[in-house]
């Protein structure tokens, strides 16, 4: 058991006690139920679920929280279109509300289960109850805007997220990142007005959903993307973080630290041409809670985005998920 200071509150020192490393998952995740073929299904959850099952994992505090309530979903989503996506759920087989996105009988469920646990995962860290947590939880959220659901996702996890931190918790500044190959279109739709929030991204450009350029900066200065371009390698990856990123997120402060951690830049992922490996995925987990403890207190919530090779999926979050755990011991 440790003890941090500060928690992230300018001018305050106070003793936040941090517990263990969580993982937050939930059954109903499973019950999203793509069509045959369709990338997003539920063996990715099953492999991330049973990598974190392996030996090295054992101190892992395993955590469920309850499904979240409707009422999380208006922090960034209108109530037509909760309406809209809970009118859609067939009573049988699967239902195209677009070309990627598919929902099943059990999919507003797993949703809103899957949004429980990125929250039960938030308040446990902002309560000090636990250090860093990881939330494994489908379907995907980061491409969910306003009122379109895209690319596998219906809500927007992360942006609730930050949202609840800021207006429930109370917090001033949360840093989003991501490092899911495709951009967090849906996050930054979501936060492009929020001036509490910067969102950092990096993903490769040219590629779906098209979004993501430099000069894509957020109504308050408060996005920064970083394209990369097919076949960068981890080097370039470590490049563009530390030059763009890394120095204005260390600026920013923040209180919090939200990551959508996606693993499709791995170079073996079918949908992309990035050429990261686990190696990659330590070094910028390591960097990113470097950035907590200097200015959070310690506070980091990360949120299970893409990744579509079983194998390299499963590694990666292993690696990942050590990484939280060794800092936070």
């Amino acid at each position: 058991m440790r003890f941090k200071t500060a928690c992230g509150v300018p001018g305050q020192r106070v003793a936040c006690r941090v517990m263990s490393t969580a993982l937050f998952s939930h059954p109903a995740c499973l019950d999203h139920i793509t069509p045959d073929g369709h990338p997003e299904r539920a063996a990715r959850l099953q492999a991330v679920l049973r990598a974190l099952d392996a030996p090295a994992f054992a101190g892992l505090e395993r955590r469920e929280a309850p499904p979240a309530p409707e009422a999380e979903l208006l922090r960034c989503h209108p109530q037509s279109y909760v309406d809209t996506i809970r009118a859609a759920i067939p009573e049988t087989g699967s239902r195209a509300l677009d070309a990627d996105t598919h929902v099943s009988p059990g999919s507003f469920t797993a949703a809103l289960a899957g949004l429980g646990q990125v929250l039960g995962a938030l308040d446990a860290v902002i309560a000090g109850e636990t250090g860093y947590a990881f939330a494994a939880t489908r379907p995907p959220g980061h491409h969910a805007e306003t009122a379109r659901p895209m690319g596998f996702c219906l809500f927007g996890y992360v942006a609730i997220a930050a949202k609840r931190a800021l207006d429930h918790h109370g917090l001033s500044r949360v840093a989003v990142v991501d490092f899911d190959v495709h951009h967090g279109n849906g996050t930054q739709d979501l936060l492009w007005n929020e001036a509490r929030v910067l969102f950092a991204s990096s993903q490769q450009m040219p590629l779906w959903p098209g979004t993501g350029a430099m000069s894509e900066r957020g109504a308050h200065d408060n996005v920064i993307n970083m394209p990369l371009p097919p076949g960068a390698d981890g080097a370039r990856f470590r490049a563009m973080w530390e030059e763009h990123a890394l120095p204005r997120l260390a600026d920013f402060a923040p209180e919090l630290v939200l990551v959508s951690a996606g693993f499709d830049a791995h170079i073996n992922d079918p949908l992309a041409q990035l050429a990261l490996e686990e190696e990659d995925f330590v070094w910028i987990t390591q960097k990113l809670c470097d950035l907590a403890d200097s200015h959070a207190g310690g506070r980091l919530v990360s949120v299970l985005e893409g990744g579509y090779d079983l194998d390299a999926l499963a590694a990666s979050v292993a690696a990942h998920v050590t990484v939280l755990m060794e800092r936070g011991a």
